[in-house]
């Protein structure tokens, strides 16, 4: 039985932290041969509410290609944390970090995914930001792939549509398996996993010209390539390193039934069955009954002996992000924030980006996952975006991030006392950096403030919020201090 000092609290060993992605902050997209990302070829979206990545066409991909310099691309300038980590990391050292969650850019290691050989300036990036972590006792945790597909891949592959990219994803993870199995225990394979099931971000997929029919068929045929690379992998890692932990990620979209109308309820479930199938495959090692319904009614293609892979290929732990929740009622669906569906919930605030506030779904995710899955759990993303500046008093009096994280960790805790194995906690994203879904660096999640603007424009000094200190308060008492 999984136990803590005492009813509500942190285990010993609890791993509090941050979370980043490499092409959210790195920057430096086309330095020591880097090559580019589907990351890098997203502009700014133009309203606030929507998906920058969805909107990725033929048209637009070239118009990105033939754009040499950063220009109208955010992601490619990040925040210089290419060049700036060790005073990053000094400052999350100087949190008491635990852990970090830093992603591998595929394509600084192959830069345009299918080479035989890495690249080797990139790994020496690598080596020197693992070895600086190392350095503060901060524990790395790798994401091997979040959200940028290799454009080379895209280009010659349509991404994961095609089964050819799954060898070129075990010759990269095999490579830095082998260069940092000694250095890193935490892995991840894909960020968000069950975000394929949406379009472009995830699977590097051109959807141009393809009915609504076949773009379902070219999504989930995407993720099925994704479940047997990431099993392949898996299976690569606990063969060359057991005592290393692999993770799988999802992106936690927790519904309620907007009545209690059976219809509401049914579709509610069906909701939250469309993003848990990607755990089941991940976790339990194979399909769902009714997602073996659904690709035999899509056509999705397996081919014989995908299902031992999958078997053989089993996760250590499951960890997700949790930002919100929705509401489901059959019959409707509408957008909701930046990259989820469902309606609004009339009990809830929301953020300036239409992300409903929702501490207690935390709690309901974390005992629903532990339930069915009986694997540890691992929360590596969660916080706010906000619009800030600094003050007349040049500092960032965020309390707004203190309460939010504060209410969440509270239900972390009573979820603990539930009975829930969890491995710790990774906000995102402790410093300032380019927003996944819209491009903008004026949604600011960070502990520390980056002086730079939606343009680009500014210092790029790095300044402490409120909240810094608060978090830095919370880890040195392992949870125990939240006021």
């Amino acid at each position: 039985m999984y136990q803590t000092d005492y009813p509500h609290a942190f285990p010993k060993d609890f791993l509090w932290g941050g979370a980043t992605a490499a092409n959210q902050i790195e920057g430096a997209f086309a330095t020591d041969g880097k090559g580019l990302t589907t990351a890098e070829i997203v502009k700014k979206a133009a309203d606030r509410q929507q998906i920058s990545m969805g909107n990725v066409t033929k048209d637009s991909l070239r118009e990105a290609l033939a754009e040499q310099t950063v220009g109208d691309y955010p992601k490619r300038r990040g925040i210089d944390f290419y060049h700036q980590y060790p005073a990053d990391i000094k400052l999350f050292a100087q949190m008491g970090f635990k852990a970090l969650r830093i992603s591998i850019a595929w394509t600084r290691i192959f830069p345009n995914g299918d080479e035989k050989r890495p690249n080797k300036a990139g790994l020496k990036f690598y080596d020197n930001l693992i070895a600086e972590m190392k350095k503060y006792n901060i524990e790395p945790v790798v994401t091997l792939s979040h959200y940028e597909m290799p454009l080379g891949l895209t280009l010659k592959y349509n991404g994961w549509a095609s089964r050819e990219v799954v060898s070129d994803f075990t010759r990269f993870t095999q490579t830095v398996f082998e260069r940092y199995k000694d250095k890193v225990k935490y892995w991840i394979t894909f960020n968000e996993i069950n975000t394929g099931a949406w379009g472009f971000h995830e699977t590097g997929a051109l959807e141009d010209g393809l009915t609504e029919q076949e773009k379902l068929q070219q999504r989930y045929q995407a993720l099925h390539h994704q479940f047997i690379a990431s099993a392949l992998a898996t299976t690569q890692l606990h063969e060359m390193e057991p005592e290393d932990k692999m993770g799988c990620m999802l992106a936690r979209m927790q519904t309620y039934p907007a009545t209690t109308d059976p219809a509401d309820v049914l579709a509610t479930q069906q909701a939250n069955d469309r993003n848990l199938f990607c755990t089941d495959v991940q976790v339990r090692g194979e399909y769902p009954n009714y997602m073996n319904r659904f690709f035999a009614e899509h056509k999705i293609k397996m081919e014989p002996g995908d299902q031992a892979v999958l078997r053989e290929g089993k996760v250590d732990y499951l960890s997700f992000s949790y930002y919100m929740s929705t509401v489901t009622a059959a019959g409707e669906n509408e957008d909701l924030g930046n990259f989820s569906h469902g309606l609004k919930n009339k009990y809830l605030e929301e953020t300036p980006w239409g992300w409903q506030i929702d501490p207690v779904g935390l709690r309901i995710s974390l005992n629903e996952l532990w339930d069915r899955y009986q694997v540890p759990l691992f929360i590596v993303e969660n916080g706010i975006g906000m619009l800030e500046a600094p003050d007349s008093d040049g500092k960032i009096h965020d309390d707004y991030r203190i309460d939010y994280l504060r209410a969440h960790i509270e239900q972390m805790q009573e979820a603990i006392a539930d009975g829930v194995k969890l491995l710790g906690y990774l906000m995102w994203g402790p410093i300032d950096l380019i927003s996944f879904s819209t491009s903008e660096m004026s949604k600011r999640y960070g502990f520390i403030y980056v002086d730079q603007d939606d343009e680009g424009k500014g210092s790029l000094k790095r300044t402490p919020k409120d909240s810094f200190y608060w978090y830095q308060k919370v880890i040195a008492t392992n949870g125990k201090d939240l006021a």
